[in-house]
């Protein structure tokens, strides 16, 4: 229906010079409306933002390529960055992701006969049946990989006086393998570090659950003989207290976020993406495309989904491809290459020191990602990003 055909049905209980500046406000609101949709949701023929005059994108960087980007944080440099990740950036270690196809943990399940794949993460269930979820950990436990190049980039940039917080999504506690400091770590989903009696609340550390979990039996509670179990958040169970309390002071003047391996659908944490202000630039590291809007953000003149792929970006970022290429590669632009690879291998080294023989000849022989030089080459047979 026309404009003109809509302002014939509008009642005429005003003035004419009122009902005028009605139709004139109307319009000049139709026609902002009209603007953001072509723009924002490409609608209206063209996807080029300058085809509009009066649509302007200021960007925050001239260059929001990722080779622009490399060269913006070498020639000015940013000073708090936080980090958030999932487990697209242990899948080179041999942990699988959670949603790939074929590979991923949901997908092979069968042998532990759940009632629906996430069963194994479902508190209720636990409850009743934990006896799969051991099986599960003990395939998976902590100390049986090692970390990857895109774990130790981002204790390079702790190391560096850059790191703000590190958020995670993953269980696998190899964050702290890499030697970041405890207190930059925020996992989101809890970890294996720290477990609990399910009845009385006692806690356990990482090595009581390790050798009750190796020794097959299920770990009961000393105390009270309750189920023990570790401190990962299963569907059903609030996430940690610092989830909540550290965003307002870790995205305050936050200058990068960075995004590795997620698929950005698990919520709270996708939320965060959402935190930083339209200044701060966001940099994705991914396998996939992900972290569009799916919405029309009607309530927010800065539209909160990442916008690599619009053409209203102002200040996102994408390198598409995996995770430990994608860190390589901009260590490689910054100059940080030989550090990194540094990095590696001597923390490496110190990990294969603590562990017996038997299990470094395991290490080194199931990790083909276990030589630096060898990551980017290795890269293109691994599967990234997607819890």
């Amino acid at each position: 229906m026309g404009d003109s055909e809509k302002k014939e049905e509008r009642p005429t209980t005003h003035s004419n010079s009122s009902s005028s500046d009605e139709e004139e406000g109307s319009d000049a609101t139709m026609d902002m409306i009209r603007r953001f949709f072509a723009h924002t949701l490409n609608l209206g023929g063209s996807t080029d933002a300058k085809a509009d005059p009066d649509f302007k994108v200021e960007k925050v960087i001239p260059n929001l390529s990722f080779e622009g980007f490399a060269d913006h944080w070498r020639e000015h440099g940013f000073r708090k960055i936080v980090t958030m990740v999932g487990a697209g950036i242990s899948t080179s270690a041999g942990i699988p992701d959670f949603r790939s196809p074929g590979s991923g943990l949901y997908s092979n399940l069968k042998k532990y006969k759940l009632p629906h794949p996430t069963a194994i993460f479902d508190l209720d269930y636990f409850e009743k049946n934990p006896a799969p979820f051991f099986a599960l950990a003990k395939e998976l436990y902590p100390g049986s990989f090692i970390p990857t190049p895109a774990h130790y980039f981002v204790r390079l940039l702790s190391d560096k006086g850059l790191l703000q917080r590190h958020y995670t999504q993953n269980i696998d506690t190899l964050d702290r393998l890499t030697g970041l400091p405890e207190k930059k770590i925020i996992e989101a989903h809890g970890s294996f570090h720290t477990n609990h009696c399910l009845k009385c609340r006692r806690e356990y550390d990482m090595a009581w659950m390790k050798a009750e979990i190796f020794a097959d039996r299920l770990p009961k509670c000393e105390k009270c003989n309750g189920v023990v179990k570790p401190d990962i958040v299963f569907f059903g169970e609030n996430l940690p207290q610092r989830f909540y309390t550290s965003p307002d002071e870790d995205f305050e003047d936050c200058d990068l976020l960075i995004i590795m391996g997620t698929s950005l659908e698990v919520q709270p944490f996708a939320s965060l993406v959402q935190r930083p202000g339209p200044r701060c630039i966001r940099l994705l590291i991914n396998r996939d495309a992900v972290g569009q809007a799916s919405f029309v953000p009607w309530m927010d003149p800065h539209e909160r989904s990442l916008l690599y792929d619009r053409p209203n970006n102002t200040r996102d970022v994408a390198y598409l491809g995996d995770c430990d290429s994608g860190v390589l590669a901009l260590a490689k632009a910054l100059g940080w290459e030989d550090e990194l690879q540094q990095l590696i291998t001597s923390e490496r080294e110190k990990l294969n020191a603590s562990q017996p023989q038997k299990k470094n000849e395991e290490l080194d022989k199931d990790k083909p990602h276990s030589d630096p030089d060898d990551a980017a080459s290795n890269s293109q047979t691994k599967k990234d990003a997607s819890l």
